[in-house]
């Protein structure tokens, strides 16, 4: 039994909130479980200077968690001068992500940032935030097509993540935190809706796990990788 009382295969419940914000061109609040982020998309009408002259575009994206998203207060990397090695590798991670469901081509010359900010912290939120930040992606990139500073969809496929582990000997889906921080294994998987995989992140953490324990988790990853993008969907529609 898992602490939460979910099935194995059982996501936590998912709510994603659209334009939550008055400011940004694209805005989500993705809710996974007890993981709260905030997802807000920013049009900028110039790339950065290394895709000068390309015809290239470019989607990138910050990270960073509240004092209060954990159970003790974090103090805030602003006030300690710089970001953690571990803020650096999350948002690095969110930006590829979702560069890889873009055709940058068809962006044009201009660059989207995705802010994701971590209200509250329950495991899997690198992965909230990549699942958020596609919603937010999209909503930016519908303005410029309504407006017709681009002409042709930039946006080829979903892009959703989510989390799979090893907890007391079996394979979970969607780890929170109670799971994650006792898992033997820990992975993160990131697909489109084409299953196609982006990125797979996984480490033994108390034990070795097997060939056979890996596709069982891509497995799981790959069902509940649906659901996120039946909710991504219906959430723009």
């Amino acid at each position: 039994m898992r602490p939460s009382g979910r099935s194995l295969n059982e996501l936590r419940a998912v709510l994603i909130e659209t334009n939550v914000t008055k400011h940004a061109e694209g805005s989500c609040l993705i809710r996974m479980g007890d993981t709260h982020v905030l997802c807000t998309a920013t049009i900028e009408d110039k790339a950065p200077p290394f895709l000068k002259n390309t015809g290239l575009g470019w989607v990138t994206a910050e990270y960073g968690m509240l004092p209060r998203a954990t159970h003790s207060r974090n103090r805030r990397e602003a006030a300690l001068g710089k970001q953690s090695g571990r803020t650096q590798e999350i948002q690095r991670l969110i930006g590829r992500a979702l560069r890889a469901g873009v055709d940058r081509s068809a962006l044009g010359e201009r660059q989207i940032v995705i802010d994701c900010d971590v209200i509250q912290a329950d495991g899997g939120t690198r992965c909230a935030s990549i699942t958020g930040g596609w919603v937010a992606l999209r909503l930016a990139v519908n303005k410029l097509l309504k407006t017709g500073a681009i002409v042709s969809d930039p946006i080829i496929d979903h892009v959703a993540a989510v989390s799979c582990g090893v907890y007391a000997g079996q394979p979970l889906l969607d780890l929170d935190y109670a799971e994650d921080s006792a898992a033997g294994t820990d992975g993160n998987f990131v697909l489109t809706g084409r299953k196609r995989l982006i990125e797979v992140q996984m480490s033994a953490e108390g034990s070795t796990f097997s060939r056979e324990e890996m596709i069982n988790l891509l497995d799981l990853a790959e069902a509940g990788a649906d659901t996120l993008i039946a909710a991504q969907k219906a959430a723009v529609a």
